[in-house]
């Protein structure tokens, strides 16, 4: 099975930023709806469109491909509107694949559905949580840790038990604006060591972390934050970003990214972007 490396892409001699290929798993929303509202954005009598959102993710996926990144599929189920949004679906690191636990009863079938996918894959090492944890929204894995969000979706204790479960060392955030309900509304890894984040979406402790951790990070405004421009997937080279979050993507291109806008305004309705729909599996081991 093709798998992504967990350190940082490399930087060629010439100065210029290298992508490595990754594994994403991905999944069509046929089902998709806005029927509840489990977060600020969210509203059900605004209605949504599943073959506009189709459209959207095809789009998206067709960029990864273009890419030359792997784009695996598992299949929706009805009832499950936010199925698409796969990040939330597990953690995988090094091949241990750390299971989903949502918050909401909306969403919690969804858990044991991606579970099954990665066991009927191949995936020997699958943990159900004990803790409520809603996957990549709220764990971002790097070459040496995973930051992990907190304050409205993923518990600490969920924290503590990636951490012994996926072998990193966890850094936990505390996540203070309900716009930003996940760390991956308010926060992307660039590759090098280095991280994309709004810093109004973090407590004033957490910030200090931050700028301990990544002082030569990218700041985006709250313009581009509350387009979801955040909700972004990089390569180490390639950043995969909502078309409108304008600032943001001048000022990755100044520092030598190259920037695929993408259009899921769909799938914002329901809170959603280009990272929410891709969740990446980390099978490589060392």
């Amino acid at each position: 099975m093709t798998s992504s490396v967990l350190e940082p892409a490399a930087v060629s001699s010439a100065g210029k930023l290298g992508p490595t290929r990754r594994h994403y798993l991905m999944c069509r929303p046929s089902h998709f709806a806005v029927t509840y509202a489990i977060n600020p954005w969210m509203d059900p009598d605004a209605g949504a469109s599943a073959e506009t959102a189709v459209a959207q993710w095809e789009a998206l996926r067709a960029a990864y491909l273009s890419l030359g990144h792997e784009v695996s599929l598992i299949d929706p189920e009805p009832g499950l509107p936010d199925m698409v949004f796969a990040a939330n679906g597990a953690t995988v690191v090094r091949g241990r694949v750390y299971g989903a636990s949502f918050a909401f009863a909306e969403r919690q079938a969804e858990g044991p559905a991606y579970e099954a996918w990665f066991r009927a894959n191949g995936f020997g090492d699958v943990m159900t949580p004990t803790f409520t944890n809603e996957g990549e929204g709220d764990f971002l894995t790097l070459d040496r840790m995973i930051l992990a969000g907190t304050g409205f979706r993923t518990s600490i204790d969920a924290h503590k038990e990636a951490q012994e479960f996926l072998g990193l060392p966890v850094v936990t955030l505390q996540l203070v604006d309900p716009r930003f309900y996940h760390l991956d509304t308010a926060l992307f890894d660039l590759g090098h060591g280095n991280v994309c984040y709004f810093p109004g979406a973090f407590s004033e402790g957490s910030l200090r972390v931050l700028r301990t951790l990544f002082p030569d990070a990218v700041l985006a405004t709250e313009e581009d934050a509350t387009v979801l421009g955040l909700n972004a997937v990089c390569d180490g080279a390639n950043v995969v970003i909502n078309a409108e979050a304008t600032g943001l993507i001048a000022e990755l291109r100044t520092r030598g990214y190259t920037v695929h806008p993408v259009d899921l305004t769909e799938l914002r309705k329901a809170g959603g972007g280009p990272k929410c729909c891709t969740l990446e599996i980390r099978a490589q081991t060392h």
